[in-house]
This record gives structure tokens, C-alpha cells and sequence, in this order.
């Protein structure tokens, strides 16, 4: 049974820094590409980040970069979002997810797992 947990959500304020960690299980870790996603209220689920089998190769997405940076300790089992400068629109629940060896984009269907989130709220 796969699961995948996340963890580090919580209220920070505009400028201020949070670090999101997810932990896998019932998966072969190392196989898997993870991705960082969000959703706002009313709005679409979104990629937000994501990392490569290895850890060689990220992905942030155009609204994150240079202020977020995804990570992954493949003899943990986890993946992290460390997300600086935050915003209030980047104000959402975060999801992590994982498909096989790549996760550079892509729609939220194309994942094969998810977490259940971790609610991120940022106040100005």
C-alpha cells in the first residue's frame, strides 16, 4: 500500500519561509519522479515543483522560481519543498505526488499517488 505523507504546513507571513517534507511508502522511492502541487480555493490544482528520480534534475514552475526549491533524500524516503519569500497568493493546500522516473510538469492526472496535503497559509 503506497503511501505518501506530508508534513511542515502552517501559517507564515509575506516574506517569511515554510519547508514541506513527504514522506513515501510501499513504493520503490528511487524509481519515482516527485511533484510538489497546490490548490487554492475555487481554483485548479497546480504544479508547482517537481524533482527527478535521482535528484539530478528540478523543475520549479515559472510562479516559484527562485524563491522555492524542491529536494529529496532517497535513503529517507522524502522529498522537500523548501519555499522562501512566500506570498500570500501562494496561500493553498500542498500536495505531493509521484509518477515513474520524471516528474518535470504535467497534469494531475498523469500521478500516479498522492498525499492527503498539508494546508499552507501566508498573511500580509
Amino acid at each position: 500500500q503506497v503511501q505518501l505523507v506530508e508534513s511542515g504546513g502552517g501559517l507564515a507571513q509575506a516574506g517569511g519561509s515554510l519547508r514541506l517534507s513527504c514522506a513515501a511508502s510501499g513504493l520503490t522511492f528511487r524509481t519515482y519522479g516527485m511533484a510538489w502541487f497546490r490548490q487554492a480555493p475555487g481554483k485548479e490544482r497546480e504544479f508547482v515543483a517537481g524533482i527527478n528520480w535521482s535528484g539530478s534534475s528540478t523543475y520549479p514552475a515559472d510562479s516559484v522560481k527562485g524563491r522555492f526549491t524542491v529536494s529529496r533524500d532517497n535513503a529517507k524516503n522524502t522529498v522537500f519543498l523548501q519555499m522562501n519569500d512566500l506570498k500570500p497568493e501562494d496561500t493553498a493546500v500542498y500536495y505531493c505526488a509521484s509518477r515513474r522516473w520524471v516528474a518535470a510538469a504535467g497534469p494531475p492526472n498523469e500521478y500516479d499517488y498522492w498525499g492527503q496535503g498539508t494546508q499552507v497559509t501566508v498573511s500580509s
